[in-house]
């Protein structure tokens, strides 16, 4: 059996770990200072780097080279080579605990940890217990644990991981050292696909990969599993199949009809709409595209110098593409015209014509 592109190419190396420095640097900091915490919460979005983090903090811990050479300590990374860092890539190793509080929430699988907590490692320095989606254990379990973050054995480091913080009890949170993993930009996941698609020899056009980028919205894990669903295909990966698969349309044809819309073009842009329905696309997705460009425009065309903060999520072609419309309309008709689309994005979701209420919204603002 292959093993899957996302695990394939997980971050071996902290510096592997792409769109959140801060959290690496500080990280880094810490290992090669020797103060690694015993209690961590990362917490963000799913695909964004969480467990890939929790498990090279157990790699900081235990690794071999890291305890015999000072000199390699102060880099603040694993050394990947060692028995015990493959181990952990290869998911064998004993002293690393991967729970998922999902499926195990309840009050008797954390006594069970908590007796398990105080055997010594079997092999390293220390025993680390990732807890993924944390927020899921109950109100007993949660109590249950918190005597046993606050001071857990010596040898013991706990690392827990969700995607909804605010679930979270503050009992638990104000026990922790705790970091926001942020989505990745587009930009980012895009440049990773295009190296993973040139390793494997996955061949794919540069629109369709950023199109797979932009489906993964800010997590490599998503957009790593969609190339890795392509790539089966045996075939040049073409945008056209990329958009069949997903039902999501190409930033192209968001901005083609942002164009005819701005143009005030209503029966060619009525005509990209049809086509664009015909060929079965997500119209409750397009709509919410369609609405974030528009509000990319309307923000250029204020404010030029947010420029800058786009340039995470979009192309310099993308960009410059963009400034041209901004000269195609008023801020005022934009503004009703952003409103408008929001109004019927939000009777798309609940009807059963779903093309009728964003029809409705463009023959409002062009006649």
């Amino acid at each position: 059996m292959s093993l899957a592109l996302y695990r394939k190419y997980r971050p071996k190396k902290l510096d592997e770990i792409i769109g959140q420095e801060t959290i690496v640097q500080i990280l880094k900091n810490a290992a090669a200072q020797n103060k690694i915490g015993h209690a961590y919460l990362f917490y963000g979005p799913r695909g964004t780097g969480k467990t890939s983090t929790a498990r090279l903090i157990a790699k900081l811990l235990n690794c071999e080279k890291r305890q015999t050479d000072e000199k390699f300590r102060a880099q603040g990374e694993p050394c990947g080579e060692c028995s015990y860092c493959r181990e952990i890539d290869s998911n064998f190793a004993f002293d690393v605990v991967e729970i998922d509080a999902a499926s195990n929430r309840g009050i008797d699988e954390i006594r069970n940890l908590k007796e398990a907590i105080q055997t010594a490692p079997a092999k390293g320095a220390y025993k680390v217990y990732i807890i993924d989606e944390v927020h899921m254990l109950t109100g007993p379990a949660f109590n249950a644990l918190l005597k046993t973050i606050e001071e857990p054995p010596a040898h013991a480091v706990f690392i827990l991981a969700t995607t909804e913080f605010e679930k979270v009890p503050l009992t638990i949170t104000s026990r922790t050292q705790r970091f926001g993993f942020k989505k990745i930009p587009k930009v980012k996941i895009t440049e990773k696909l295009k190296n993973i698609a040139e390793i494997e020899k996955i061949s794919i056009d540069e629109d369709a990969l950023e199109l797979v980028g932009a489906v993964g919205d800010g997590s490599f894990r998503d957009a790593e599993s969609l190339l890795d669903q392509l790539s089966s295909l045996g075939e040049k990966i073409t945008l056209e199949v990329v958009e069949g698969l997903t039902g999501r349309t190409s930033l192209k044809k968001v901005r083609e009809l942002s164009e005819l819309i701005l143009k005030n073009d209503l029966e060619k842009a009525l005509n990209t709409l049809a086509e664009i329905n015909t060929e079965g696309h997500n119209l409750t997705q397009f709509t919410k595209d369609l609405i974030h460009y528009l509000r990319k425009v309307l923000s250029l065309k204020v404010n030029p110098s947010l420029e800058k903060f786009f340039s995470s999520e979009l192309t310099t072609e993308e960009i410059t593409q963009i400034k041209k419309l901004t000269a195609l309309t008023d801020n005022a008709t934009l503004i009703r015209l952003i409103k408008s689309l929001i109004v019927a994005y939000t009777e798309i979701r609940y009807s059963p014509f779903a093309i009728v209420p964003l029809e409705i919204a463009i023959i409002e603002n062009l006649q």
